[in-house]
């Protein structure tokens, strides 16, 4: 497996609850690149996402991420695999009965962040490239979905990852909230991180170029669309 790929799958086959999901795919992304999955419902790009960050283990083939071997990824190793993951998937996965503040807090606790005042510090500059800095104190239930999954995305800031993976990140966001928040990807992408992202949302990919990977009828294909001429 190349070592410059950080994310490769070789003839592997995804597997949900016993359904093959998707079968003998093979994937290359390189350290820095910025990638769409883009495809029907239930076609397989959110399990993609969740074998790539080891929420589905990889049952036939090969697979690294981060330098991490999914085939034969122990338990143990998950954590430190996932710390070079920020995930951000549909359900946001924000604890209810904390506020804003204290759900990334409880992350970066969670994660053998000590010094209180760096939390404080780190917690309110990802909030910050969201837009949320004045919610620290708002319950999850108190805020739009569009909202929360605002903090789902500066969540999956925290530790500073590798990579991040996105799922559907501006499926609840209006237009020009969702251009907004792009916009933080992308510069995410320009600083180094590896980007993937599963969207269905074609403005948004015509506006921002990048890679296209189509998931279907259990494969994956590269795909090119181009970008309209007059489009600003």
């Amino acid at each position: 497996m190349s070592e410059e790929n950080i994310i490769e799958l070789v003839n592997a086959d995804i597997v949900q609850r016993d359904h093959v999901v998707l079968t003998d795919i093979s994937l290359e992304i390189k350290t820095g690149e910025f990638v769409y999955l883009i495809g029907k419902v239930g076609s397989g790009k959110s399990s993609l996402l969740k074998t790539l960050n080891a929420e589905i283990p990889l049952e036939k083939g090969e697979g690294k991420v981060a330098e991490y071997n999914l085939a034969d990824l122990k338990t143990r190793d998950i954590p430190f695999l996932r710390r070079k993951l920020g995930v951000v998937f549909q359900d946001f996965r924000l604890l209810s009965d904390r506020n804003v503040m204290e759900n990334l807090t409880f992350v970066l606790k969670a994660t053998d962040w000590k010094d209180q005042k760096e939390i404080d510090d780190r917690v309110l500059t990802v909030l910050d490239m969201v837009a949320m800095g004045g919610k620290t104190k708002s319950m999850p239930h108190q805020l739009s979905g569009g909202e929360q999954q605002r903090v789902a995305i500066a969540r999956a800031l925290l530790n500073n990852p590798e990579i991040i993976l996105a799922d559907e990140p501006t499926g609840n966001l209006d237009p020009q909230t969702s251009i907004e928040l792009m916009q933080i990807f992308k510069e995410l992408n320009e600083q180094g991180k590896t980007v993937v992202i599963a969207t269905h949302d074609y403005p948004l990919i015509r506006r921002f170029p990048a890679r296209i990977i189509t998931v279907d009828d259990q494969k994956i294909y590269e795909t090119v669309i181009t970008r309209k001429e007059n489009q600003g």
